[in-house]
Formats: C-alpha cells, structure tokens, sequence
C-alpha cells in the first residue's frame, strides 16, 4: 500500500469485508477520517474503534435504505471518496437460478451501488471519487456467472453515468473489477477439492488475488492526487480479464 498522506474523509460500505477492512487500515494510516458502514455491528465496532471511524448500520439493500444509511453517517460532512465493497458469490447457470436467487443478487449487488449513486450530491458537495466493487465476470463470459455478470456489467454502467451527470461538480466515479479473490466470501467455493488450485491455474499470473491487490486499485482511484481519471473500469484480475497466455 502507498504510504503517502492522503487528505479528506472517506466513506467505505461493506467496511468489515476483506477487501473493506484492508482499504479502511489502509487509508487511516495515511491520515484520512473514515466512515465505516456495514451490516454486522460487532464486527463493525471492533474494526471502527482503533481508526477513531463514525459508523453506520446497513440494515438492507434497497438504494432509499443505503442512500439514508449514508447520509446519516456521515452527518452533514462533505466526503472526498466513497468505496462500495458490496457484493456477494453467486455461481449457478441462469435456468436453475430462482426468482429469489436473481433478486438477491440484485439487490445485494446492483441495488446498493445505486444507492451509493442517490446519494453523491448530498454527502459530495467538494468533489472527489466513487469507487465500486464489479467483477471480471462483467467483462469475461465466465460459465455459471450469468446473474452476478448481468449484475456487476450494471454497476459498471452505472459508474460512467454517473461521472457524466456529475462530471462539472467535480465528481468522478470508477469500478474495480477483480477475479477471484482470497476472502471468507470465497472460503468455502476455495475449500472444494481442486478448486483453488484450479482458479489459480485459470489467472494469467498464477495465483489467487488478495484483499490488498484490490484495496490498493481503489485507494489509487479514491486518491485526490489521481483527479484526472474517471469514468475507468480497472480490472485488478492478474490479467485474466485480458490476456490469453501460451500455455
């Protein structure tokens, strides 16, 4: 991680995550306040208390629901970044995928970055970046990916919509679109006999992402001093979502 000073308060979503509580360390130690929201108050709590954060509870997923969960905590406070590390696994063809399955993923995914979006103009009235959490699934036809693909292609064009419509307020919004990443999210898909060392097999550079590998991508994209780029998808895959090696 960069250990260079970085000013300003930055709301993280999904904070207690892998991926969300790597990217909070990360910032607090190089200056910044944080705001941590998840769904897990205990875990939130132990996390938020040595980085001297405010929290918030993210009781569901509806975007009226994260949009008021946001703005609350963050109390009147204009934010300079907003990291959604949001999501969930869900690996099933779409002909035995439910109704209830597709909307969870929906809602869990695509719902509660649209949620993020409704709130921008109230918590970001300096400028600064939105950072979400898409997949290389969004990009790369991956088998038995067919919900959540459809689901983080949706937050990727969300992200440049809403660059565009806040593009003169100073505002940039961007993904990060990761494969397959080491997280207690994936534990149990990386447990199966075989699969780890599979998934490492598939990854152009040979191994398992890790929560740093991601955080990094968005503290880079959350960092004021990276003020000319939006609208990006950064894929932080090993290059799975763009190299085809010889074998």
């Amino acid at each position: 991680m960069s250990d260079a000073p970085i000013a300003g308060t930055f709301a993280i979503l999904g904070a207690t995550g892998a991926v969300g509580s790597t990217l909070a360390r990360d910032l607090a130690a190089r200056g910044a306040r944080l705001v941590l929201l998840a769904r897990d108050e205990g875990r939130l709590a132990e996390l938020a208390g040595p980085l001297g954060a405010r929290t918030g509870l993210l009781a569901d997923c509806r975007p009226s629901a994260i949009k008021d969960a946001l703005v609350a905590a963050c109390g009147g406070e204009s934010v300079a970044g907003i990291a959604h590390c949001v999501g969930s696994l869900f690996l099933k063809p779409a002909h035995r995928t439910t109704d209830a399955e597709w909307q969870d993923v929906l809602d869990v995914n695509l719902s509660s970055a649209f949620g993020v979006a409704m709130a921008v103009p109230e918590v970001m009235k300096q400028g600064g970046a939105v950072v979400f959490a898409s997949s290389v699934a969004a990009s790369v036809g991956l088998a038995n990916h067919e919900a959540i693909a459809a689901a983080k292609a949706g937050i990727e064009g969300l992200a440049r919509s809403l660059a565009a419509t806040h593009n003169r307020r100073g505002i940039r919004a961007h993904c990060v679109a990761p494969a397959l990443v080491e997280s207690r999210m994936t534990a149990d898909l990386l447990a199966r006999a075989g699969m780890r060392e599979a998934a490492a097999k598939l990854n152009p550079a040979g191994r398992i992402g890790a929560p740093d590998d991601v955080a990094r991508a968005m503290a880079f994209l959350l960092d004021p001093a990276n003020s000319w780029l939006s609208g990006q998808v950064l894929g932080v895959d090993g290059g799975q979502g763009v190299l085809r090696p010889l074998a």
